[in-house]
């Protein structure tokens, strides 16, 4: 007991011994941290810490497209959802819905049922007949056949629903007994159209519409006209069109301003031809859409190395109206810097087959390699084309240019297709004995007949 008491005091004072010198330490580290906790030179560390990889933040938008973001810490969260019941009642789950909608319908049926109820035991109809029948000068009752609350909640079903099965009835004895009958045919009809119409705007959400509007699992980083581009492709699966389609594109990175304030994901626009206007886009057929990293594009100074050691999202934006409904529709996703291939291009979709086109949806997702991708950023593409000699680069060759055209290699599979078919069409029209003259009665390679021999002098 004794010796972990003075193990105790001799580790007190040895830590205030050394609060004195670590003191300073602290407060200096201290000084280098932000008020948000991160440090100043924290993703610059990483990234000149000799090749490794920057952790990636979880999406922001997924594949898919929902929004991985939740709500936490609403203040009046149920009056404000209640205050906008149609947009609360058509975004809930079906579940949900088809709850409530039986519960409305239920509610008011017990509620009238039981109006009439009241009214008919006010009234007196509810008390028992004599055994030798009711008097002559008895009053009419204000229904006919309703003696208890269940057959009181029939009658209100009955005239809500308008079944009308000629049994019960409301009589001319009671005013209050007819006006709670206006009453509930106007509460009906109102109920009808606000929860019919919720189920309709339910179902013909353009939400569902997305489900056949696909992107490509990667985008590409490639040259095209000279410039290197970012690109990705949007496809249609339906042969209904998206009117007035047009797409979108943003960088959301996490940034340091120059005050020190911290801003987790900052939305940065990536032109994607607004001003040309090519970011409106007839989507009939699956179509790339082009980025050119210029010197207004975020990605202007990341080549490939930086590129797999950045930390970003790019989130894509396709908006249009559906033709069905005219209703607005939007499909989103989004790429992390590992899903942006270097140096790729897609493989072709749209082939013509005779009088008509074909979109082959097999190599909507497939890239190809594209040799010769310069690696470096197109900030130092830019330096290295002007400290040239001031001229462009030649084009490249025919020859070169047909090698490496997407159309050469569309044209592999049905070349292939046609040499195993004539193949196949040859061998079948080809006789049985084909004689094969020996080397030396093969005729020349030549047809043209020699030239004459020079005349002696």
């Amino acid at each position: 007991m004794g010796v972990s008491r003075a193990l105790r005091r001799f580790s007190a004072t040895a830590g205030a011994g050394g609060a004195g010198r670590g003191r300073g330490e602290k407060e200096a580290e201290e000084a280098t941290v932000c008020r948000n906790g991160r440090a100043e030179g924290e993703g610059e560390g990483e990234e000149a810490g000799g090749g490794r990889r920057a952790r990636h933040r979880g999406r922001f938008v997924k594949k898919d497209g929902h929004c991985n973001v939740r709500f936490v810490h609403l203040s009046e969260h149920g009056p404000r959802y209640l205050s906008d019941l149609f947009t609360t009642c058509v975004d809930v789950r079906w579940r949900w819905m088809f709850l409530i909608f039986s519960f409305s319908f239920l509610a008011s049926w017990l509620l009238f049922g039981l109006s009439f109820w009241l009214i008919a035991s006010l009234h007196g109809d509810l008390e028992p007949v004599p055994v030798g029948g009711a008097s002559p000068t008895a009053p009419s009752p204000c229904f006919s056949q309703v003696g208890s609350f269940l057959a009181a909640f029939l009658f209100s079903l009955e005239t809500q629903t308008s079944i009308g099965y000629g049994f019960r009835s409301v009589t001319e004895e009671c005013p209050a007994a007819i006006l709670a009958v206006v009453l509930q045919c106007i509460v009906g009809c109102v109920l009808d159209a606000f929860i019919v119409g919720a189920i309709m705007a339910k179902i013909a959400k353009p939400k569902k519409r997305n489900e056949t509007l696909v992107f490509s699992e990667h985008a590409v980083v490639a040259l095209r006209d000279g410039r290197l581009c970012l690109m990705w492709r949007v496809g249609n699966l339906r042969k209904s069109h998206l009117v007035e389609a047009h797409v979108r594109a943003q960088l959301l990175q996490p940034r340091v301003t120059p005050e020190g304030e911290y801003i987790p994901l900052d939305h940065v626009d990536v032109d994607v031809g607004f001003d040309g206007g090519t970011d409106r886009i007839f989507l009939v057929s699956p179509i790339t859409i082009v980025h050119e990293i210029d010197a207004a594009s975020p990605l202007y100074e990341l080549g490939r190395a930086e590129l797999a050691r950045a930390d970003f999202e790019l989130v894509v934006i396709l908006e249009g109206m559906v033709e069905a409904t005219a209703m607005t529709t939007q499909c989103r996703s989004s790429y992390l810097p590992g899903e942006l291939l270097w140096g790729h291009r897609f493989e072709p979709v749209l082939f013509q087959r005779g009088a008509h086109y074909e979109v082959d949806y097999r190599h909507f997702h497939r890239t190809y390699e594209v040799p010769g991708t310069p690696v470096c950023s197109a900030r130092e593409l830019d330096e290295q084309g002007g400290t040239s000699a001031g001229k462009a680069s030649p084009p490249p060759p025919l020859a070169a240019f047909c090698y490496e055209n997407e159309v050469a290699l569309s044209c592999c599979d049905e070349e292939d297709e046609e040499e195993a078919s004539s193949s196949l069409a040859g061998e079948s029209l080809a006789p049985p004995l084909a004689l094969t003259p020996p080397p030396e009665m093969a005729p020349p390679a030549s047809s043209a007949p020699p030239p004459p021999e020079a005349a002696p002098p």
